[in-house]
């Protein structure tokens, strides 16, 4: 299913942080959040809201582009835990957040979007080292 860009929609208009891998279906991005290196956001390149507005091999492709991102960001990350969500709730734009999560981390055990549990520890993603694994995880991309 074609849907045009939604001009109030942010994922429509920007590509949502810094690009590791984009093929025609999807792009996947890491986020500028410094409390949580390596978070990444697998994010459909049409304007859809919801995984089933997709027909199923396109369905079948974003998960295998979660589950790549998730395999990249535990070979370089070594995380203690990965959250995977699909909210849509405030963008709705279909993406699946990838974020890699650690037992000091400022919301752990809790999601990062509750109240903080403590002051933030200092991690670093090697982003291009990230990268490189997404597009061995998916291949060369576009």
């Amino acid at each position: 299913m074609t849907t045009p860009p939604a001009t109030d929609c942010e994922l429509c208009r920007a590509e949502g942080g810094r690009v590791l891998w984009r093929d025609l279906l999807l792009r996947v991005i890491v986020v500028d959040e410094p409390d949580y290196p390596g978070f990444c956001r697998v994010i459909v390149n049409r304007h859809v809201a919801e995984m089933t507005d997709l027909p199923v091999e396109e369905r079948d492709a974003v998960m295998r582009a979660v589950y790549a991102v998730e395999a990249a960001l535990r070979e370089t990350m070594r995380p203690d835990k990965i959250n995977l969500a699909s909210l849509g709730n405030m963008v709705p734009h279909l993406h699946w957040h990838v974020i890699p999560r650690f037992r000091g981390d400022r919301h752990f055990p809790a999601a990062i979007w509750a109240a903080p549990a403590r002051s933030a520890a200092q991690r670093a993603c090697d982003v291009d080292r990230l990268a490189a694994a997404i597009g061995r995880h998916l291949g060369a991309g576009r």
